[in-house]
């Protein structure tokens, strides 16, 4: 009898092997409240190093980070009518504490403009305060209807930056600058995940914002999932909370604003874009084990060399993890190092010893060779980084092998429904065009330029609409 594979094969259940494989790979469980998640240790481990990638390129904007209340004063919510609105169904309040009513309900943080900008209105003054760069790492609460972990939860975690500036082009170019030079950069270059960088149209613009970018990534399954995003917030929060500065020219102006953020979705995401039949494929520059040491036999020699190994790797800059239990069945742990996508495995046995090699077996392009133990300190960096750039051409490959020119509704529609992605010129689609999209479930993910650039307006001519069905 054939023997039943680990995980459920994409081909057969897409979502069923997602499920799976965040389960077997140890990412994250669901929490106790409905919609809710534990991230487990690994998975956690892998939002650190977004983290401390992304916190890098943000401070390098002049960005500072910052800390706001969870709990949110419930008319805070009802000064900006656009935002309040598109919040309203994904609320959670707080209506008690210390076992009393509360003079006024208190929303759990689901954003934090309206919070932020209330500081913001009492920090500005003068002109010399501009520009504001506040960031925050937190989390957020969003009630969702239907949980999926990492991609959909009722709470997440995520970073959220707020900007004030002092004129509109300020803050233009400051959120660009954010969607291209941080988000897309550490999506390119550490997540080596293929996205495409654009606008959002007016119906599935951030509530509140004059300007949405996006970048949107296309997973496994054909589907596309919005990996972050970058609003230009105009003057609409200014005027709300009055946040004004004195000018040069001694006249009071109000602040023009962005906000911009990035969630654990990019898990979700890192799972369904790089993931095989066989387990995780985690990029190597984002890896918190790069390479895993495996001991085959309790051989005190063994034990002994693959300890060394470990100790030469992590001097020459490699993550190392050195898996010297032997009491574990080498089989079960080589698989379960498969599963969680670390990029490289060194094994080594007591033959591997006499001969002077290990079995180097790479997980992004697959397959095992023997190599000499002395070259493993010079071979390794080289072959970490033709990984990163495998994960990133085969990304790019699958996008541009599954999306279609077309020209019609009918035709986008049958492209996204068959798993791919459409492109259609906008002044062919237009807002009536996308309602009718939405009927079938596809939307527009985003609007480009001819040239693949991201368009300064909606209506700019030439604009391309991509579109497909989305997570």
């Amino acid at each position: 009898m054939a023997k039943a594979p680990v995980l459920t094969p994409q081909a057969d259940d897409f979502p069923r092997w997602y499920q799976d494989l965040i389960a077997k790979a140890e990412l994250a469980d669901n929490g106790p409240v409905r919609g809710s998640m534990v991230i487990r240790p690994y998975g956690y481990g892998l939002w650190e190093r977004m983290q401390a990638e992304m916190d890098a390129r943000i401070k390098e904007t002049g960005t500072q980070n910052a800390y706001f209340p969870l709990l949110i004063p419930q008319s805070y919510l009802t000064k900006e009518a656009d935002h309040v609105e598109g919040f309203a169904p994904e609320l959670a309040v707080v209506t008690h504490g210390g076992g009393k009513e509360l003079e006024e309900p208190a929303v759990v943080r689901p954003t934090s403009e309206m919070i932020i900008n209330d500081y913001f209105s009492k920090w500005v003054q003068s002109y010399r305060d501009l520009p504001l760069l506040i960031n925050q790492w937190a989390n957020v609460v969003r009630w969702e209807l239907r949980p999926r972990l990492f991609l959909r939860t009722s709470e997440f975690l995520w970073q959220e930056g707020h900007t004030a500036h002092a004129t509109y082009e300020d803050a233009r170019d400051f959120a660009a600058h954010i969607h291209r030079q941080v988000y897309e950069d550490f999506m390119l270059n550490v997540l080596g995940m293929d996205v495409v960088p654009g606008r959002k149209t007016v119906k599935e613009r951030f509530a509140g914002a004059i300007n949405t970018l996006t970048l949107e990534g296309m997973m496994g399954d054909g589907k596309a999932l919005q990996m972050a995003t970058s609003h230009e917030l105009g003057q609409n929060f200014a005027k709300a909370f009055n946040t004004r500065y004195l000018s040069k020219e001694g006249k009071q102006e109000l602040v023009w604003q962005t906000s911009w953020g990035s969630t654990t979705r990019m898990i979700g995401a890192l799972v369904m874009m790089h993931g095989d039949d066989n387990g995780l494929r985690v990029p190597p520059r984002l890896a918190q084990i790069q390479a895993v040491i495996l001991a085959i036999k309790g051989d005190e020699a063994v034990l002994a060399k693959v300890r060394e190994i470990g100790d030469r790797l992590r001097a020459a800059g490699v993550r190392v993890h050195v898996d010297d239990r032997t009491d574990v069945p080498f089989g079960r742990r080589a698989v379960d190092w498969e599963l969680k996508g670390v990029p490289v495995r060194v094994e080594v046995g007591p033959r591997d010893l006499e001969n002077g090699t290990a079995m180097l077996a790479r997980r992004i392009p697959g397959g095992k060779e023997p190599v000499a133990i002395d070259a493993l300190v010079e071979l390794l960096p080289t072959v970490l980084e033709e990984d990163q750039a495998l994960l990133l051409k085969q990304s790019r490959e699958r996008r541009e092998s599954r999306t279609a020119e077309v020209s019609t509704i009918q035709e986008a529609v049958e492209t996204a429904t068959a798993g791919g992605w459409a492109r259609i010129p906008w002044a062919d689609l237009g807002e009536e065009g996308e309602a009718e999209l939405a009927e079938h479930s596809v939307t527009v993910r985003c609007l480009v330029a001819e040239d693949g650039s991201v368009p300064d307006t909606d209506d700019a001519p030439g604009n391309v609409a991509v579109v497909a069905r989305a997570y």
